[in-house]
């Protein structure tokens, strides 16, 4: 039987022989290294190579690929250099990720591949965000994110395949099925016939093919990629292949029965194109020697260059500051006098940071359940859409993680994203999107995230337990986010506009009580207030009380009623990072601290606060550190028990034990 050559010529069908062949020698000698001790752990691809070469040569070179832990053959067909994937592979610092990463959980930019984390499935929802950049700079590309056949059982992967759909993005989903999630075979994993049946559900096409037949892959991803371009719209392509090694190499083939190896031996899809190359006297035995040596030549001086690196320089300093991006000047005044002002109620101040914000950078999307005509749950983007357009204003399916995961996305292209969660408690669902991929892309491989999270948060409307969260502290303890609560219409109009210019990704919690209940004057021209900085609302002598959010109005309604005492009040404004400097000047004022948060008293904001000051401040000290909080218990619908739940139901009695002590 002839082979089907698919256009190509004898030079092309040569190189992706050499291209095929590659990744299949460096794992052979990656097995020698392992066992030599000199790799911790290696994720093997031994008979997948055609998927991830053919897929990746169908490509144009700067169309993003997102891969997996089982696909070398993409990083040696974007021809990133060997010598320096040695290096990651072995933890060194001239590795793609400096030594902060493992084996393919990196990056790189250069080479429009994005890193994976551990987690199966979000990477998925990071093609969407890219592909939508694409879609909205009008460029005929496409993105391709890989996925398991275990993985198409993760949320994430239903929930990007949805949003591609719903929003026609030019995505390849390519799955490759090789019959085993780690040890759990398919039939424990799905009921369907086949994965490429469960595009039909998501009202887009899918397709069944040999993944161990390289041309077959190319041909179909080459394909596929046109009707992506042409009809704007996404694909699933399911490819049958095998893994002829353990999910990892520590954990063996044993569950495997033994006549499925002998069986897939004889698909292999090096021998199998090889031999259609050698019948069609595109190659002679000798080429196929030469080839061999060549390449095992190339990867043994390869890794003669990676052992020459240098030695692992540990540097706390250099570790801290890889966490965040470095700022970009914003050219927006941080100095707000004198500037003209109008009053403001607060949910005003944050529409007018998202309008000039909008007006300012063509870059910038938001994105949200029911933000465009509808103009939110709270109606802050209430006329958005009518200005900036519903491309630049989305509305998205309920599906927080996987918008989470778009927002990523978009600034793989260098778009600013925003994302409303229609109230905070409903992060929860994006939650491994946040502290595990945009959190940690910067540290991992230096790509940053420009992404705002708005978090409509706070209790005292009687919303009860899902609607009602204080959970700013969930984010407070991961390195990478920034976390910012403002009390002020003025304040929430300059840290939004700060945000949004932050190449890093940033919590904004927006307390819905204080939408329309309080105002002030706000600059009417655009400017920022400088995220990590206090704002010391007033100085006293008596008690200092160190709070952020409602809690500065608790605050300031105390000193209200209480005019005989003497406080110092301290509004926090961004909780990560902290500002340490106006904290210990506050306490110096005093000597008796009380922190005061909305949040529940157990692992909240003021135990950290409390922690530093005893740490840092004991000698200033002329009482113990004290909290007032929210009980520790869910937040009640009632409201008289959810007053009850307030820390402000406790403040005046705190202020007055401190007082007294």
């Amino acid at each position: 039987m002839t082979m089907d050559r698919k256009g190509l010529g004898p030079d092309q069908l040569k190189d992706m022989y050499r291209q095929l062949l590659y990744p299949r020698l460096i794992e052979e000698k990656m097995l020698i290294l392992l066992r030599q001790g000199k790799i911790s752990k290696w994720f093997s691809g031994i008979g997948q190579e055609a998927i991830a070469v053919g897929a990746t040569l169908a490509l144009h070179p700067d169309e993003w690929i997102m891969p997996l832990h089982r696909n070398l053959g993409v990083f040696t067909t974007r021809n990133m250099p060997l010598s320096r994937l040695f290096m990651q592979w072995q933890g060194m610092q001239e590795g793609y990720s400096m030594g902060r990463e493992r084996s393919f959980h990196f990056g790189s930019r250069e080479h429009h591949i994005c890193g994976m984390i551990s987690h199966l499935g979000p990477q998925l929802a990071v093609a969407d965000g890219a592909a939508l950049a694409y879609r909205l700079n009008e460029e005929s590309k496409v993105v391709l994110a890989f996925s398991g056949e275990g993985g198409t059982s993760e949320g994430d992967f239903h929930e990007a395949l949805n949003v591609a759909a719903v929003w026609d993005l030019p995505v390849i989903f390519l799955v490759e099925n090789n019959g085993y999630a780690l040890s759990t075979p398919v039939q424990e994993q799905f009921r369907c016939i086949s994965i490429a049946d469960k595009a039909r559900g998501y009202g887009m096409e899918g397709i069944t093919i040999d993944g161990n037949e390289l041309l077959t892959v190319y041909d179909t991803i080459k394909g596929v990629r046109e009707y992506c371009i042409r009809y704007q719209k996404p694909y699933l392509v399911e490819c049958t292949t095998f893994r002829m090694r353990g999910h990892e190499e520590a954990s063996g083939t044993k569950y495997v029965p033994e006549e499925l190896f002998v069986l897939w031996a004889q698909k292999d899809p090096i021998m199998q194109y090889e031999q259609q190359l050698l019948k069609e006297q595109i190659l002679t035995e000798q080429d196929v020697i030469t080839i061999r040596q060549e390449l095992k030549q190339q990867i043994e001086e390869e890794l003669e260059k990676a052992t020459g690196g240098s030695t692992l320089i540990i540097d706390a300093a250099r570790e801290l500051d890889a966490v965040y991006a470095p700022a970009v000047a914003s050219g927006l005044p941080a100095d707000i006098t004198g500037m003209p002002a109008t009053e403001k109620r607060l949910v005003e101040a944050i529409r007018d940071a998202l309008y000039q914000s909008l007006e300012r950078d063509a870059q910038l999307v938001i994105m949200g359940q029911d933000i465009a005509a509808y103009g939110g749950a709270f109606k802050v983007t209430e006329g958005l859409a009518g200005v900036f357009g519903k491309e630049r204003i989305r509305n998205t399916p309920i599906c927080e993680s996987a918008i989470i995961g778009a927002a990523l996305g978009l600034c793989l292209e260098g778009k600013k994203a925003i994302v409303e969660m229609q109230f905070a408690d409903f992060v929860s669902v994006g939650f491994n999107q946040i502290v595990n991929n945009l959190a940690k892309i910067h540290y991992r491989w230096g790509q940053p995230a420009n992404v705002v999270i708005r978090m409509p948060t706070g209790a005292g409307v009687g919303a009860g337990p899902f609607h009602s969260q204080s959970n700013e502290a969930w984010f407070m303890h991961t390195p990478g986010l920034k976390v910012v609560y403002p009390s002020t219409a003025a304040d929430a109009k300059g840290l939004m506009m700060a945000a949004i210019e932050d190449p890093n990704p940033v919590l904004f919690f927006e307390h819905k009580a204080l939408y329309r209940s309080i105002s002030g004057p706000v600059p009417n021209d655009a400017y920022i207030i400088e995220i990590g900085k206090a704002r010391q609302v007033q100085e006293g002598t008596d008690v200092a009380i160190i709070t952020y959010g409602m809690g500065v109005i608790w605050a300031e309604d105390y000193i209200a009623a209480h005019p005989e005492v003497s406080v110092a009040l301290l509004d926090l404004r961004s909780l990560l990072p902290l500002d340490y400097e106006a904290i210990l000047a506050t306490v110096k004022q005093t000597g008796k601290v009380l922190v005061l948060h909305e949040d529940t008293l157990t692992g909240g904001v003021g135990a950290e606060i409390a922690a530093w000051i005893g740490e840092h401040c004991f000698s200033m000290l002329d009482a113990p550190v004290m909290r007032c909080a929210s009980l520790d218990t869910p937040v009640p619908f009632n409201t008289e028990l959810e007053k009850n739940f307030l820390a402000k139901q406790r403040l005046e009695q705190s202020v007055e034990e401190l007082l007294n002590y």
